[in-house]
């Protein structure tokens, strides 16, 4: 087997609000497997590395992915521990080569085109006109489930944004999540969040900033509106502290990132621990490619979803990869029929 990647840097059609900032463009990893005896057949993951929020966010990236090519080619393993993205695209390198090469990660009937996933409207952050009209584009798409990111305009105008929906929608028409990312203090979350629970909102992820687990616990213990954890689970690959962080603050759901919380294989402990505490996921993507973005609907068509997932939709960038992924209405769907179209990357093979 050889391994080769190649660094890809996506251009947003429109500047993406952030909890990190405004972006303009996100640089990513794309990892190659392939047998040299058939070197046109190849398996591909992406190492979707969020420069300022990926745990592995540091100078020794590129050296693990040199030292994960060098492995592959004499046949050796490596230590991923630590390296979420690159865990992340080499499931996905690995499971495309063993499952034929053509881009199905998992297969499922949503991999055949004969389911679609339910998703969320996520409503970038913005100013507040910028908010209210991109509420409009999501509600008139269809969507029956919003998105909204709140913590970078004032909480006031945030709540006027979120009571314009519930004005035209109750909570069995339009189910409302907001996404705080850590914007709220332990001396002003309660009184913020008893101010939102007066909409009837599905849940609040990351009220506060992560690592402060008996502050949170409080939070999820005492909060009106349903928590759910975000942040707090990147960078935790220990099973003893994944439970003890679960054990201890007790959340109402959990929101998993693949990339960015160890792959496939961390984010299914994640659920198994989940189930035996009764909290509740769902998944989201990391502003990936169409490549991370296709293995992430694909694992989770095989969860067999009942609630909106928080997917993307392919849209965001004006040089995406080329896929048969679609999205109609509030469903993403994957259309076998289309063809996936690869750009001319610049591999370095090892």
């Amino acid at each position: 087997m050889k391994a080769a990647y190649a660094k890809y840097r996506l251009d947003f059609i429109e500047p993406g609000g952030t909890s990190r900032g405004v972006l303009t463009h996100k640089d990513t990893y794309f990892l190659k497997i392939w047998d040299p005896e058939a070197p046109e057949h190849f398996g591909i993951g992406e190492c979707a590395l969020f420069k300022g929020l990926s745990a592995e966010d540091d100078e020794t990236y590129e050296g693990k992915l040199q030292e994960l090519c060098r492995n592959v080619s004499m046949d050796r393993g490596t230590d991923l521990t630590g390296y979420s993205s690159i865990t992340f695209g080499f499931e996905t390198a690995i499971l495309d080569f063993s499952n034929g090469c053509n881009r199905t990660i998992f297969p499922s009937r949503f991999a055949e085109g004969k389911e679609k996933i339910p998703i969320n409207g996520l409503v970038w952050m913005g100013s507040k006109d910028e908010m209210r009209s991109r509420i409009e584009e999501k509600l008139s798409a269809g969507f029956k489930t919003i998105k909204v990111k709140i913590g970078a305009i004032d909480f006031d105008s945030e709540i006027e944004l979120i009571k314009y929906i519930r004005s035209r929608y109750s909570s069995t028409d339009v189910e409302i999540r907001v996404d705080a990312n850590g914007a709220f203090t332990p001396q002003n979350v309660m009184a913020r969040l008893d101010e939102l629970a007066r909409y009837d909102l599905h849940s609040i992820e990351q009220p506060i900033r992560q690592g402060q687990w008996e502050e949170m616990a409080k939070v999820c213990h005492d909060s009106p509106v349903p928590v759910a954890l975000d942040e707090e689970l990147i960078g935790v690959w220990n099973p003893m502290v994944m439970m003890e962080l679960l054990k201890t603050i007790r959340p109402q759901y959990l929101v998993l990132k693949p990339s960015l919380v160890g792959g496939f294989s961390n984010a299914t402990e994640w659920l198994k621990m989940a189930a035996q505490f009764n909290i509740g996921a769902w998944v989201t993507s990391a502003l990936e490619s169409n490549i991370g973005l296709n293995a992430i609907a694909q694992w989770v068509s095989t969860l067999q979803p009942k609630i909106p997932q928080g997917l993307g939709t392919g849209k965001l960038y004006s040089n995406n990869i080329a896929s048969p992924l679609e999205q109609e209405g509030d469903a993403i769907s994957y259309n076998p029929g289309k063809s996936w179209v690869m750009p001319q990357f610049s591999w370095n093979e090892f």
